[in-house]
């Protein structure tokens, strides 16, 4: 399962989807979690429609999205792009601590991990 969490830091979930100059690629495999890569992000595009699409572009090998904020329609549009998005429950929240959560979770899945897991 590939997460790509939004951040300014590679620390904290601390940016928002459509401004995020920067993605951060984790993966977990059963019990662990390892970093992937970073995708830079940083086009500036004045569209709308053209933005989200280049920031889906950027996380497509994705499962899941993890930010600290995004808009409705570009959650849809994640959503059609067959990535899972998450907005975090607090500021600042650690990608450490998100994805040792996302690690216990999957010991009683909910149903949208439960296709991650399956796939």
């Amino acid at each position: 399962m590939r997460i790509a969490f939004a951040s300014k830091d590679n620390i904290h979930v601390n940016e928002h989807f459509g401004w995020c100059k920067e993605f951060y690629i984790y993966e977990i495999d059963k019990d662990s979690f390892s970093f992937i890569k970073s995708v830079d992000s940083s086009i500036e595009i004045d569209d709308e429609i053209d933005k989200l699409t280049y920031k889906i572009e950027c996380i497509e090998d994705s499962d899941i999205l993890y930010v600290q904020q995004i808009g409705p329609k570009a959650s849809m549009m994640v959503k059609s792009a067959k990535v899972f998005p998450m907005q975090a429950s607090k500021e600042n929240e650690k990608i450490e601590d998100v994805l040792n959560k996302l690690i216990k979770m999957q010991e009683n899945p909910p149903i949208w991990m439960r296709r991650l897991i399956v796939k």
